[in-house]
């Protein structure tokens, strides 16, 4: 409407792509280990926006602003695109894009780590926040969109309590962990082999790291990629050209590439285990869809498991996880619309406060003339009070009647609702207010 006090959450925007909903073309082109939040920022600051927030991960590139521009997501993406490089038309093609309410339960999901493709994993939260602390200091994040991150804090703290999904990444690398352990024993003998990113291969390298190992070396296509993950792990990269050599001296393969393609196939399994005399190699799949070739598994000292196989060991289940998924996704839901109330009150705020001001100059001018009594006075105020009312009552049932509208009337309605005139009583509390 023409005029209407801007609606933050009506106004909110998402848009961006994450890791499994792109072309393998486009991810090397817009995902990096090295996210530069604060370049794609000071590029958003540009736009003529209310409050923006820009989440870039390894695995997730997403921009949530309050917006009321014409086609504000296609510029956004625009502005991703002079980022990174990529195609506008490809980015625009295989973006997301989410509005007002959604966008806002989209966010609230992402927070407490649903939309991520390992569901549970707890980087994601501090990621949001690290992205909210960045804009904040960009003067970026104003009245509009700080209460929605704050709910959204509110509502992954809820999941985080109430619920067992973050329990879900613990369990497959205490899972994966246990399962090393039966196939190589002593794990500070061993040697392991990220091939590929993402937040689940570096959770579980991370607890192999803590385990014990006393080498782990870094895979990737892109050699800066590699770089940045084994900085992160304390580890050492390799070149993509070296993945045959790397597997041969390899105890635990990690493989999280994830491009629909076997990063590791029955043949290169089993060159590399003819190179190691047959020493047992653990292979854990972390990938979807799958990195290492199921043939894999029918080698002699080849063992292989997914993130299936490893859930199974921590006896939690599909079901489990589920069951977990459904209960978190409620609070979501609760404290969306919990917030929704919340911001509906505050917006009515301004209205009550015009309510009261006008009532006071009502009063005020009444008493201005002097020379009457309480009766006259408070018979003058209410006459004053209820002039406009009563004729924009008058006009809307008249226009109603000749619209034909068999509607109710709703203005009135809404008047006896205000004044509790069909019989309503306030409380006792109410009225000493």
């Amino acid at each position: 409407m023409p005029g209407a006090a801007p609606d933050p959450i009506a106004d909110l925007i998402s848009t961006g792509l994450t890791l499994d909903s792109v072309s393998p073309e486009l991810r090397e082109q817009v995902f990096s280990d090295e996210p530069d939040s604060a370049r794609l920022l000071h590029r958003l600051r540009e736009l003529p926006l209310d409050d923006v927030l820009a989440i870039s991960t390894c695995e997730r590139v997403e921009i949530f602003a309050v917006s009321r521009l014409p086609n504000a997501a296609g510029i956004l993406l625009d502005t991703l695109a002079g980022q990174t490089g990529a195609d506008a038309a490809v980015l625009q093609e295989q973006a997301r894009r989410q509005h007002g309410g959604q966008a806002l339960a989209h966010l609230f999901a992402v927070a407490s780590g649903l939309e991520s493709q390992v569901v549970g994993e707890p980087q994601i939260l501090g990621q949001v926040k690290e992205s909210h602390r960045q804009a904040a200091a960009m003067g970026l994040v104003g009245p509009g969109l700080e209460p929605m991150l704050q709910a959204a804090y509110q509502t992954a703290k809820r999941v985080r309590n109430e619920t067992d999904i973050g329990h879900y990444p613990v369990s497959i690398a205490t899972s994966a962990l246990m399962v090393a352990r039966d196939v190589h024993g002593d794990l500070g003998r061993c040697s392991a082999l990220v091939i590929g990113l993402g937040e689940m291969a570096e959770f579980i390298g991370g607890e192999i790291k803590a385990a014990g190992v006393r080498d782990i070396a870094i895979l990737h296509p892109t050699l800066a990629r590699a770089r940045a993950v084994a900085h992160r792990l304390s580890g050492h990269f390799r070149p993509w050209e070296e993945l045959d050599q790397a597997l041969a001296v390899a105890d635990i393969v990690v493989g999280a590439l994830g491009t629909g393609q076997f990063s590791v196939t029955r043949r290169q399994a089993e060159q590399a285990l003819h190179a190691r005399r047959r020493a047992p190699m653990y292979f854990i799949d972390a990938a979807v869809p799958h990195d290492i070739e199921p043939a894999v598994n029918d080698l002699d000292g080849a063992f292989v498991y997914d993130l299936e196989d490893l859930e199974r060991i921590a006896l939690r289940g599909r079901a489990s996880r589920e069951s977990a998924l459904q209960a978190a996704r409620v609070i979501v839901a609760e404290e969306l619309a919990a917030f929704s109330r919340q911001h509906a009150a505050r917006g009515a705020a301004p209205t009550v406060v015009a309510l009261r001001q006008h009532f006071e100059s009502v009063r005020a001018d009444v008493l201005s003339g002097g020379g009457i009594d309480a009766d006259e006075a408070t018979r003058r105020l209410i006459n004053r009070l209820l002039h406009d009312p009563t004729v924009v009552l008058r006009t809307a049932a008249a226009e109603d009647a000749e619209q034909g509208s068999k509607s109710p009337f709703n203005l009135e309605a809404t008047l006896r609702r205000l004044f509790r005139l069909d019989g309503g009583q306030e409380s006792a509390k109410d009225k000493s207010k």
